[in-house]
């Protein structure tokens, strides 16, 4: 099998259900975005830190799973979807994270070590994600879950950039007003 195909030389491509979009239409900018976060998640790791590692693994498998669901305009009750399940995992790992840090005195700069650093710039892929996930929703039915699940993972990835940080001994920065 050839990876070119030859089918999106006009600018359209096909979503799951086999219709054909624009390539610029709402819904592919919305999981190519998601795309980019995840191939920039591939750029962080390895991180250094195993257990940071495996969790950074497990994204980047949830957001396939959010990119199918994105990708699917009508899905079918057995389609990969993002389900509640997917933002507690989140939720979990942010709470037990956020044990190891000091508490979040004022707002910091986005930086650091490497890994941090690589963490701090995909959160804000991330949450170019979300923007045009909820882009989407306003002209399109999605599920619902997509957004919160993006949203957290934004907050899940400002906590990795953190703790990344601290590991690492480098010092959080609070912005110059």
């Amino acid at each position: 099998m050839t990876i070119y195909t030859g089918r999106g030389d006009e600018g359209d491509t096909d979503l799951r259900d086999m219709s054909r979009v624009s390539k610029a239409s709402p819904r592919i900018e919305a999981y190519g975005t998601v795309d980019e976060a995840n191939a920039l998640i591939g750029t962080v790791r390895p991180t250094g830190h195993d257990d940071l590692d495996d969790l950074l693994e497990t994204v980047q498998n949830h957001l396939h799973v959010v990119q199918a669901d994105l990708a699917n305009p009508d899905p079918d009750p057995d389609d990969p979807a993002v389900e509640p399940g997917h933002v507690e995992t989140l939720e979990e790992h942010i709470d037990a994270l956020d044990e190891e840090l000091e508490p979040l005195r004022s707002f910091i700069l986005p930086g650091g070590g490497e890994a941090g650093a690589r963490l701090h710039h995909v959160r804000t892929v991330t949450r170019r994600a979300e923007r045009r996930v909820v882009e989407l929703a306003r002209s399109e039915p999605i599920n619902e879950a997509v957004v919160t699940y993006l949203n957290r993972l934004s907050d899940l990835l400002f906590t990795l950039g953190r703790v990344a940080n601290a590991r690492d001994g480098e010092p959080e920065e609070a912005p110059s007003y």
